[in-house]
């Protein structure tokens, strides 16, 4: 009787089917099954933006990672095509709080939970999101990983799968991720940014032929290029120099992406073409890594590395204190900088690096996500700053 009533309970109030995290170091969490059955591994990191969630699980800087969300609802407003920064969920899987019954939004379209069975993204709720946020702060980020099971499954048999997997990944470092997320074919992007209220991208004047190299590129960069004024042409990450440059560009753009930027080689030795060539180059988040690299600088590996809304950084040359969106594991060493690479912005979280700028190259980069999706759009004039660097070298071609 029990059972046939279960049957034909809706699947919020219906008994729920289990699910485990298990971290390397054997620290594990049991809640519940929510998304796609199955199993995930990769690096377990937490974000702290309080929005934002479908933007976080489609940034393919997330890839082979599983993202613990800070803020504890999460699915209050569904999901919808205009918030994807990318056609497919990236991040590895999902753990948050607590999964809302209703999901209420006039822009949504589908709940998180049937988003995440339909990309087949393994995710778990119902477990305590902070203490395992205070353990990664405290070990830094694991490797990690979430298994599911039936109604009734054995809890132990979860726990030593799900330690098994943990252990056996690989990890990030090392990794070169940004040939793996890379557009397998160059295309060109003319979409402005959109009215939230028609659902329209805005129509604008190209001025300027970008050539954005695609790293794990989020739609919402490439859509603040268009913003000011580019015709924006996405390349694949290992595109060579001599290609792009025959393009007769007037600016390069590295975006975003995810893994260690150090086994990066192809990337960093087009980056020193284009430097030689003096090319505009601005580069976001791993485009930054990968420009400080081809300038002669370091790169390290994070404790638990960055990742959310909230994060202080401020303008050495200003003093301007300005609040951005952050998502990197990896960041530039910058005792390690080059007489000719001068340090422009820097955390106020932890001092770490967060912008630089060539004394001898038209060329600059910033740490974190100024295109904000999600998060504050203080950072945003960097874009702007990118086009007028764009212009003046045209007046002195002229």
């Amino acid at each position: 009787m029990t059972s046939s009533l279960s049957a034909s309970l809706p699947a919020a109030l219906a008994p729920a089917a289990p699910a485990v995290l298990v971290l390397a170091d054997g620290t594990h969490f049991v809640g519940r099954s929510v998304g796609f059955a199955g199993e995930s591994a990769g690096e377990v990191v937490f974000n702290t933006a309080l929005t934002g969630y479908q933007e976080i699980l489609t940034d393919p800087s997330y890839c082979k990672q599983i993202v613990t969300l800070t803020y504890p609802h999460i699915g209050n407003v569904g999901v919808n095509a205009n918030d994807a920064e990318a056609d497919q969920v990236y991040a590895t899987g999902l753990v948050i709080r607590d999964l809302p019954r209703l999901a209420s939004n006039w822009r949504s379209t589908e709940s998180l939970d049937a988003y995440l069975q339909r990309h087949k993204v393994v995710a778990i709720a119902q477990l305590d999101t902070r203490a395992l946020t205070a353990t990664l702060r405290r070990t830094g980020a694991q490797n990690g990983a979430i298994v599911t099971g039936v109604v009734g499954a054995d809890i132990h048999q979860l726990t030593q799968r799900g330690l098994q997997l943990a252990q056996s990944f690989a990890g990030i470092g090392g990794m070169d991720l940004a040939k793996v997320v890379s557009t397998s074919a160059a295309y060109v992007y003319r979409e402005g940014s959109i009215d939230v209220l028609s659902g329209k991208a805005r129509a604008l004047q190209r001025r300027f032929k970008v050539i954005a190299y695609d790293f794990g590129a989020k739609r919402n960069i490439l859509r603040m290029l268009v913003d000011v004024g580019c015709e924006v042409h996405v390349v694949p990450a290992q595109t060579a120099a001599r290609d792009v440059l025959a393009m007769q560009p007037d600016g390069i753009f590295l975006s975003n992406g995810p893994g260690d930027p150090a086994p990066c080689d192809y990337a960093i030795h087009a980056i020193r073409e284009f430097l030689a060539a003096k090319v505009p180059i601005f580069g976001i988040c791993l485009g930054h890594q990968l420009l400080a690299l081809a300038a002669g600088a370091r790169t390290v590996k994070m404790k638990f590395g960055h990742h959310g809304a909230n994060h202080p950084v401020q303008d050495l040359r200003s003093k301007k204190v300005m609040i951005s969106s952050q998502n990197h594991g990896f960041a530039v060493d910058e005792q390690s900088l080059p007489a000719n690479v001068i340090a422009t912005h820097r955390s106020l979280f932890d001092g770490s690096n967060q912008g630089i700028r060539l004394s001898d190259a038209p060329a600059f980069s910033f740490q974190g996500h100024p295109e904000a999706s999600p998060g504050p759009r203080d950072v945003a004039p960097l874009f702007d700053e990118f086009a007028a660097m764009m212009q003046a070298a045209l007046k002195r071609a002229a």
